[in-house]
């Protein structure tokens, strides 16, 4: 579907509502990811997706084409607060990683868009995203082998897994190189759909809780429980999505060719999603942040208008409702997830190489070398600072030594005060998109 901005200028023109659908299908796929993972449920994920994307439109005055959905961010800190403390003061933890972004937000307002730039240089964001990735590998690999994803006990027989997670492997993959059109930008909804299949020959899918669920019903909201503890290992992760939200932020102004980073503004945007993000806590939803699949679509369709976006956050509010779609999407077997989470956990560990080398961070410059390899060696290896509930550890741990020793390090010449590298950057991306 081609369209332009011509034709869905009316927020109620039936077209505006189709692409809204569009882009909807577009996130889907990681979107529902994302809460499957981490034990949440996707209805209310569905939920406060929507709600989340209604409040940034609503701070940023409806001006950005951006919809918000489940960060992939957090998924291992949100694994491992759950299991430590709880789902609810999980969600406390959540709602103060909002706030932490909010913060981080009105510090933009105040020192300029510069201050992203000293405080996350390529030379901290690329290692810390390469963690995220690699942090998530073993995960993705026990899921395809039809083990939990902390590998503690066999779900299903090797074999059989291994079979499902292939081909939902292969799909996604195959869609991601060769697809066209629209279709390219649906490569881990293509798995799903085909990993599904796969496993329901198999005999790994049961649909018994399908039948007996309702058709309509609330989504199982959660309230949030607040816990020193879980907020103090959260909160370093909002690191993490603002890296990823600076540069979506500069994907979706050089394909609309207006410059968001000034209008509304990056402190608006960043607001607008740590809002996004400590609302869906509120409901025991995860974590909000803007997609880089939807810029995509923006791209391809040229559907440069917001309220798209508006639209797309009311069908996903709407789905949230439906009962037996909420069931069966939690009826998708582990080997499915596993296959497709192979292929996009190694591409979140690429994007991270990406920056690196195309802000030509010299790793012959010893404070350079000095942060990438700690910073990795952390990650990878699983360092933990403090024992028990007060650990610091994974994503929390590297962002944080990762800006301590880029702002101590002695540097060989001072960077400027603007987005030039980033932007750089993800020009680079988005021409190597076009063509």
């Amino acid at each position: 579907m081609r369209e332009s901005t011509a034709g869905t200028d009316k927020p109620f023109h039936w077209r505006t509502a189709l692409a809204g659908s569009q882009m909807l299908f577009v996130a889907f796929g990681a979107l529902v990811l994302m809460p499957l993972l981490t034990g949440l449920d996707p209805s209310v994920a569905l939920f406060t997706a929507g709600m989340g994307t209604l409040l940034f439109h609503l701070i940023t005055g409806a001006s950005v084409p951006i919809f918000l959905a489940s960060s992939f961010v957090f998924i291992a800190p949100i694994v491992f607060s759950v299991q430590t403390w709880g789902v609810p003061a999980t969600m406390g933890a959540l709602f103060a990683a909002g706030i932490a972004y909010m913060c981080l937000a009105a510090m933009v307002r105040i020192k300029g868009v510069g201050f992203l730039h000293r405080l996350l240089p390529p030379v901290v964001t690329g290692p810390v995203i390469m963690i995220i990735g690699l942090g998530l590998a073993p995960i993705a690999v026990n899921m395809a082998m039809g083990k939990a994803g902390d590998g503690s006990f066999e779900i299903y027989p090797y074999q059989d897994a291994m079979i499902v997670a292939m081909a939902a492997l292969v799909t996604t993959g195959a869609v991601a190189v060769f697809a066209h059109g629209i279709f390219r930008l649906l490569p881990i909804l293509c798995g799903v759909v085909v990993g599904y299949i796969a496993a329901w020959i198999m005999g790994m899918v049961d649909l018994a809780a399908v039948q007996d669920a309702p058709l309509l019903a609330m989504p199982a909201f959660i309230m949030p429980e607040f816990h020193l503890q879980a907020i103090l290992f959260m909160i370093p992760v909002a690191i993490a999505p603002a890296i990823e939200h600076v540069g979506d932020m500069i994907a979706i102004s050089n394909v609309t060719g207006k410059d968001y980073v000034k209008k509304p503004g990056l402190h608006r945007t960043l607001f607008g999603d740590g809002v996004a993000t400590s609302a869906a806590a509120l409901f025991g939803g995860p974590p909000n942040t803007t997609y880089s699949e939807v810029t995509g679509a923006v791209m391809l369709t040229r559907a440069f208008n917001p309220i798209i976006m508006i639209w797309a956050a009311g069908f996903a509010i709407l789905l949230a409702f439906v009962a037996k779609f909420g069931m069966l999407l939690q009826t998708i077997p582990t080997p499915v997830m596993g296959g497709i989470l192979i292929l996009l956990f190694g591409s979140i560990a690429a994007v991270g190489m990406n920056t690196l080398i195309k802000a030509r961070v010299d790793m012959a410059e010893q404070r350079n070398l000095v942060i990438v390899a700690t910073v990795l060696v952390f990650g990878i290896g699983g360092m933990a600072l403090g024992d028990g509930e007060m650990s610091l550890q994974g994503v929390s741990l590297c962002g944080i030594v990762a800006i301590v020793l880029n702002l101590i390090l002695p540097a060989s010449h001072k960077d400027d005060d603007d987005l030039h590298v980033e932007q750089e950057v993800v020009e680079d991306l988005v021409k190597h998109a076009r063509d």
